[in-house]
């Protein structure tokens, strides 16, 4: 049987982002009626890297548009699936070069929407730089957004169908979910993702010090690296002004077993992102993997993922009160924490599973 051909061009790890590891995945994939090429972005090896001007990238910029001309032309690929960048100015300048350069080569545009909110740039410029926005970006073929909670980015460009296709993972928590915790083991508060201010991380730390108080003990552990120095900078200095440094620990990126087994000790998810260009939550659903109830903000896609009094709590973005309540409960509720995350589980085996994600992308993709 003839497979759809499709030329991939988005970064996988590293660094290890969402849409990095959903792209990797994608492309390890195993399709029946699609075959899927690659050409890597690289233009950040890590997160504090993205969105940052640099003029080696200009080279990069340069070697990518090369490639994807040799895939088109070497293997007769008449689909192209891209990434639109978030609504930030660097990344999208690079859109505009690479899609403007390449997009003509093509009989099929694919947008997936990793990165939401790129349509929001739109209405802010003017002249030759909107004109070269939309030839572009409008008009593509199929666009996919994660969830309904996302800003509607495909209607904004014009594209000729949407589809909203949330991520799905494959089950890394079954291997691990019948180890038995210590009873007497201090509650555990896991966040995951990027260090930086969007990701929340400022207003944990206020939630913390809103939580130290007697009788209620825990500990909460941040996965990831920092944004940058200043920022590091930034925290630790709030940690030494409250004395916080008994109840956090830093572990730094961790992928594969480590992560895992990391994810499988913690007792209580914590997300409270009002990051710009958000879109699922990848992470959180990690997490209800290993029946871990979350505590995550109300935003952009986010919802779509936890239930809010289902499988964890959802609370306003950047509202360290709400956050802190929230885990309180869970923090003194045992019960309660066993419940959410077994419905997590649930959820995510009946929704978000890996195999549920690629066929309904592989449906998509075989209609160009």
């Amino acid at each position: 049987m003839k497979k759809t051909k499709i030329l991939v061009v988005g970064q996988t790890p590293p660094p290890h982002g969402g849409q990095a590891i959903m792209i990797e995945r994608m492309l390890q994939n195993k399709f029946n009626q699609v075959k899927l090429y690659h050409v890597r972005m690289s233009f950040s090896s890590d997160m504090d890297e993205i969105g940052k001007f640099k003029a080696g990238k200009l080279i990069k910029l340069i070697q990518l548009i090369l490639n994807i001309y040799y895939y088109r032309l070497r293997f007769n690929i008449h689909t192209l699936y891209y990434p639109p960048a978030p609504p930030l100015q660097v990344p999208m300048f690079r859109d505009i070069v690479v899609l403007n350069a390449t997009r003509w080569l093509f009989k099929t545009t694919i947008f997936h929407f990793h990165a939401a909110g790129i349509s929001e740039m739109h209405p802010q410029l003017k002249g030759l730089l909107r004109f070269l926005f939309e030839k572009a970006y409008f008009y593509p073929d199929i666009c996919i957004r994660l969830s309904e909670f996302n800003p509607e980015d495909g209607k904004h460009l014009k594209s000729k169908q949407e589809y909203i296709v949330p991520n799905g993972l494959d089950d890394f928590a079954t291997p691990y979910l019948n180890t038995i915790k210590d009873k007497h083991h201090t509650i555990t508060i896991l966040s995951v993702g990027v260090l930086c201010e969007s990701k929340g991380v400022m207003i944990l730390l206020e939630a913390i010090k809103l939580l130290v108080k007697p009788g209620c003990q825990f500990k909460v552990q941040f996965m990831g690296r920092f944004e940058s120095e200043a920022f590091r900078s930034k925290v630790f200095a709030y940690i030494d002004q409250y004395s916080l440094q008994s109840y956090i620990d830093f572990l730094g990126v961790q992928t594969g077993t480590q992560k895992y087994l990391t994810f499988n000790k913690a007792d209580i998810f914590c997300f409270p992102t009002f990051f710009e260009a958000e879109t699922f939550g990848l992470v959180a659903l990690e997490a209800m993997q290993f029946k871990i109830p979350v505590v995550a903000t109300r935003w952009r896609g986010v919802p779509s993922v936890v239930q809010d009094g289902v499988n964890g709590f959802l609370v306003p973005p950047k509202n360290a009160i709400a956050l802190a309540e929230k885990l309180e409960i869970l923090i003194n509720n045992k019960p309660l924490r066993d419940k959410m995350g077994n419905e997590g589980r649930k959820i995510y085996l009946s929704k978000f599973t890996s195999q549920i994600h690629y066929k309904q992308l592989e449906d998509i993709f075989s209609l160009t």
